[in-house]
């Protein structure tokens, strides 16, 4: 049996035909199509319904004489278009009456409720799933979904009828439950504003995605992340979660609970204050992208995340970093492209970090960054670095190897690679600067810089000492004995000085750490 059915007591469909327009040398009439609270609009010609005409005469006997003639001579005119417009509205009218519980799968596709109508978006999805969804899940492809799908999916779910309710066994629900039920790889995108020449708002439907039992990885965008249900089933087995241009706060998408009971602690975790929710940890959640959202902090969500190795928070508005001492397991943290000015004691909430992206902040300092012993890459493009001296902070961090500054006030200054690179000593060579490695000849002039540098400390220690024991001499009065030791001394101190500069440039790099420092 080739049909979709429609409830009389869930939905009332109305269709009607608003105008017409010429295209080319025919004439198209537009049809509004309403189903309940939806409505949409398409396009046929008369052709398209002459030939929707013909299979139903042909599968369901329907008379012949219900659509109106073709003319053809002035078709196109102004009269037999009006005519005929209404002519056609009674037609579809008249069939949508001749089948009140069960509309021909042609008459359907006919008036797209394939696209916009809640059993006929899931029979379609089921017919698709029926010839390829085996195929799909044993290559471990990645399935998309949109919004609407979804929400005709739950709304399905909600009515007590069979899943073959149709007596189209290839447009059974159950093709979609099985599908759900095994899929691993799931990405779900929205349509901002109207789905197609509907009425539809993507972001105003709900959807649960607690139909979904394997998941492994999933990727929400454009979508609204308070009409997601179900997102807690998916602790169990959800190793990457990516969500887009959807939230306002971490804690819309890790705590949905949170909305209803706002005293809540994490599952293993103690508190003093009051509780009224054990709320359990994403226990196989390796990493989170919450990238090119809206979010303005990093709440304390992020205690149901510890075994997060990944976060990606780029592209938001995030003006302070916090509540990151929590994930004792993350090494990559992208923190591009927010509103950042200030990092203070980055080591305390960052200690086993390896990767750090500030690229597009606001940063004009870097003397947050100087414990960060784990750190291998670092992007500190696009910024407001605008002293050299800032690079000190960063100079000693034994496991650095890969550095950029592209685009900050720094790097018009003459000499700028060869500068910064002689800040960090004996492992210049090492340092991978704005994604080019150091040439000899710019290591050549980091070892002249380095002297430089090593003889003007130096200098600056004898002029020191010189001072002081001047100043010692004078207070105590002393005449030329006191002048003759104080010139052994001075003599003293340049040899001693001179012995520690030489200790300073042979001394080895400190060893670079795996473990980083949580204080």
């Amino acid at each position: 049996m080739d049909t979709f059915v429609f409830p009389e007591d869930v939905v009332e469909k109305k269709v009607s035909i608003v105008g017409s327009e010429l295209v080319e040398n025919y004439t198209v009439y537009i049809i509004e199509v309403t189903v309940g609270d939806h409505k949409w609009t398409i396009k046929h010609r008369y052709s398209d319904f002459h030939d929707l005409h013909e299979k139903l005469t042909a599968e369901k006997k329907i008379e012949k004489h219900l659509l109106p003639p073709k003319k053809m001579i002035g078709k196109n005119s102004k009269s037999l278009v009006e005519k005929r417009q209404k002519e056609l509205e009674v037609y579809l009218q008249t069939l949508l009456v001749r089948f009140p519980t069960a509309a021909p799968k042609v008459l359907s596709c006919f008036l797209h409720f394939h696209q916009y109508e809640m059993n006929g978006i899931t029979a379609a999805l089921a017919e698709e799933l029926f010839h390829k969804g085996e195929q799909m899940l044993v290559a471990g492809e990645v399935f998309t979904l949109c919004p609407l799908q979804l929400y005709a999916i739950t709304q399905q779910l909600k009515l007590a009828k069979p899943t073959c309710f149709n007596g189209d066994a290839k447009a059974d629900l159950g093709h979609i439950l099985d599908f759900t039920c095994r899929l691993k790889y799931l990405k779900i995108t929205g349509t901002r504003g109207e789905v197609g020449t509907s009425n539809i708002q993507e972001d105003s439907l709900t959807f649960d995605l607690s139909v979904f039992k394997s998941l492994l990885q999933i990727e929400i965008s454009d979508c609204n992340s308070s009409k997601i249900m179900g997102l807690p089933s998916l602790k169990p087995c959800l190793v990457t979660l990516s969500v887009h241009h959807s939230a306002a706060s971490m804690m819309d998408v890790l705590v949905p609970e949170a909305c209803e009971s706002p005293q809540w602690v994490a599952e293993g975790a103690t508190t003093d204050c009051p509780v009224t929710t054990i709320i359990p940890t994403w226990k196989t959640l390796t990493t989170l992208d919450m990238s090119h959202n809206h979010i303005g902090c990093i709440d304390n969500s992020v205690k149901l995340i510890p075994k997060v190795e990944l976060l990606d928070l780029s592209s938001n508005e995030l003006s302070m970093v916090e509540n990151l001492q929590h994930l004792y397991n993350l090494i990559h943290l992208d923190l591009s492209f927010n509103i950042l000015t200030v990092l203070e004691g980055a080591h305390t909430k960052l200690g086993n970090i390896k990767t750090l992206n500030l690229a597009g902040n606001q940063l004009d300092s870097l003397a947050g960054l100087t414990k960060l012993y784990s750190l291998v890459n670092l992007d500190l493009s696009s910024n407001k670095l605008g002293q050299l001296e800032e690079i000190r902070y960063i100079g000693a961090l034994p496991c650095l190897e890969r550095l950029s500054l592209f685009n900050n006030p720094m790097c018009i200054i003459p000499d700028y690679r060869t500068k910064v690179l002689a800040q960090f000593w004996d492992r210049a060579s090492e340092v991978c600067l704005d994604s080019t490695a150091p040439t000899e000849k710019e290591l050549d002039t980091v070892e002249v810089l380095k002297a430089i540098q090593k003889a003007k400390e130096a200098k600056d220690r004898m002029t020191n000492n010189e001072k002081k024991i001047s100043e010692d001499s004078r207070l105590s009065g002393g005449g030329s004995s006191s002048s003759s030791s104080s010139s052994s001394s001075v003599a003293a101190a340049s040899s001693s000085s001179s012995s520690s500069s030489s200790l300073l440039c042979s001394a080895p790099a400190p060893a670079c750490s795996s473990q980083g420092n949580h204080k």
